[in-house]
């Protein structure tokens, strides 16, 4: 009996031991350093060793050669989000350095689940986190001291750009980069209910040490976006200010100073947030200010991370039942919104903590510019900007179909977990469809593309010859929303507005003037309402009138020698 009591003294005090972790390089130089990748993975890696609580999946690859990791925490020690939904507990998901000069994610991450593994901390049994250590791998090897010169702390860190120098948080929707492709079937793996998006802030200095950007909540819509507005983010605000913490809504103001207020940030779908609210996800970008010490920014998204966790567990009940609902809810609905603008005849009164701003001569040019005067704090009530109307919105098809040759997008469609049936043999099929006829493509380069803005439609209907193994994508799923958003070309993250569809929009058929002048001739005298259309256009358009060109095109374009998919939107509406 004596000898099995000294063994379990033993045990317990050689347990101890092994959870006694060494200090991150965080802690070792108080707050002066991060961690670079390498050190970040090893440790994550101890953490997996130490705690049956914590287990570390490899995931999907990077650009950069290593494989994304992530970190599954629950008190249960269970590691299946398919569990953990089943047990009404709730996920949520943070993501770690998508720009590697932002680390602040990185290093609370690793402090916090060192206490929750060391009990020095503990998350109620109703939340199971999973945590990605470092997104951007590639931004992260390459390390620097002079990134981000604005910003104070640490010594030393990582690059925004990706090995391919993509800005990943714009690539949620194009999903160029690997990482974006991984981070998908991640996403869909998890099924958060909540996501983080650890940042860093730019932009002018005040004294507020977090910011928050939040799903906005008209754009969330329904149920889901009152409860943002009304209950999530005001509960946020409050768990922080016991913490010590005045938090306040990322300061939008990079034009003017910000006592003049800003507006709420709209994130589009190209976003983490605006990708994960596609997905019913309440989803949330803290921003710490780049100029506060960098261990006053860990230390804050440390406490927000926890604070997330006490108002999840509170309300997980009501969180679980709100993302089912609008998942119902977007399968009857027959209207999406597309696009959005902000009402700037409402607001909301805050309480904004900033500096005095002045102008002094620049020692550089001599000119005027500007300076935040740290010794001039004040305390002003601003105006924060945070309504927005829906700017246009469409009917829900009951389907949409896909040629096969679209295999891009049809891959990015099957990444999303999208449900897509392949036509069983030739058929005729009468359904609606667009003419692109007005839009305006970027003069320079964004993330690898030249975005179609502006974009303008005709809307047609005929019937239309599909082939055998084109995709048929009914709208009674899960990604209602999401495919909505980016098959309809309107949309602020469209895969047109991203120039997936851009051969559409070059003739491939043309014609030799000489020769087809004789045969224009002859089509005008057998088709004498054209004739007519000719001579009216010339009427009312003087240059046309005076363009031999224009009005043989004219002709052309009018005539069935003109090939009908020149600027055809190759995405089929099939209504009721």
């Amino acid at each position: 009996m004596k000898a099995s009591r000294i063994l379990l003294v033993l045990l317990f005090y050689c347990s101890q031991s092994q959870a006694q972790l060494a200090p991150t390089p965080y802690e070792r130089t108080q707050g002066a350093e991060t961690s670079t990748y390498p050190e970040v993975i090893r440790y994550y890696q101890q953490l997996d060793k130490q705690s049956s609580r914590l287990t570390l999946k490899t995931m999907g690859p990077t650009d950069a050669g290593h494989p994304l990791h992530l970190a599954l925490y629950s008190n249960d020690g269970t590691a299946d989000p398919v569990l953990w939904h089943r047990q009404q507990k709730v996920v949520l998901f943070i993501l770690n350095g998508i720009h590697p000069g932002e680390p602040d994610g990185i290093d609370a991450s690793m402090l916090w689940l060192r206490d929750l593994i060391q009990a020095k901390k503990k998350i109620p049994n109703n939340v199971a986190l999973a945590i990605v250590p470092v997104y951007n791998i590639g931004g992260a090897l390459n390390r620097s001291p002079y990134y981000r010169v604005d910003q104070n702390g640490p010594a030393a860190f990582g690059s925004r750009g990706n090995s391919q120098n993509y800005d990943l948080n714009r690539d949620f929707i194009k999903n160029d980069s690997r990482e974006a492709r991984s981070f998908v079937q991640i996403f869909h793996y998890l099924q958060p209910d909540v996501f983080i998006d650890n940042h860093v802030s730019n932009g002018a200095d005040y004294q507020h040490i977090m910011t928050l950007i939040a799903s906005q909540h008209n754009k969330l819509g329904g149920p889901m976006g009152e409860f943002m507005n009304k209950q999530f983010e005001p509960g946020l605000y409050s768990l922080m200010k016991k913490r010590g913490y005045d938090l306040i809504p990322y300061v939008n103001a990079f034009s003017d100073t910000p006592e003049s207020g800003w507006p709420e940030f709209l994130e589009g779908p190209r976003y983490s947030s605006g990708y994960a609210s596609l997905w019913n996800c309440f989803a949330f970008v803290p921003e710490t200010h780049m100029l506060k010490p960098y261990p006053q920014r860990v230390d804050a998204t440390y406490a927000l991370m926890e604070s997330f966790v006490s108002f999840v567990s509170e309300n997980a009940s009501t969180i679980k039942s709100l993302i089912r609902q609008s998942f119902e809810q977007q399968k009857q609905v027959d209207q999406f919104a597309l696009q959005w603008k902000l009402n700037r005849d409402k607001w909301s009164d805050l309480v904004f903590k900033g500096y005095e701003a002045g102008r002094k001569p620049s020692g550089i040019s001599g000119l005027p510019r500007l300076y935040y005067d740290r010794s001039k704090p004040f305390e002003k009530t601003i105006r924060f900007f945070n309504q927005y109307e829906v700017a246009e919105k469409i009917s829900k098809p009951t389907a949409y179909i896909l040629p096969q040759g679209w295999w891009k997008v049809a891959e990015l469609l099957q990444l999303n977990r999208v449900t897509m049936i392949p036509l069983a043999k030739d058929t005729t099929i009468e359904v609606e469809y667009y003419k692109i006829e007005q839009y305006s493509p970027s003069a320079r380069a964004f993330e690898g593309h030249h975005l179609n803005s502006n974009v303008k439609v005709s809307t047609h209907k005929g019937k239309i010859q599909f082939r055998k193994g084109d995709w048929y994508i009914p709208l009674n799923q899960r990604a209602n929303r999401f495919l909505v958003e980016v098959l309809e070309p309107q949309g602020m993250d469209s895969y047109f507005t991203w120039n997936f569809f851009d051969p559409i929009l070059g003739q491939k058929e043309g014609y030799s003037s000489y020769v087809f002048e004789d045969t224009a001739e002859k089509y005008l005298k057998e088709h004498p309402e054209l004739q007519k259309a000719l001579e009216d256009k010339k009427a009312t358009d003087t240059s046309f009138a005076k363009s031999a060109g224009q009005q043989l095109d004219f002709i052309f374009k009018n005539s069935p020698y003109y090939e009908p998919g020149h600027n055809r939107y190759p995405v089929y509406r099939l209504l009721r």
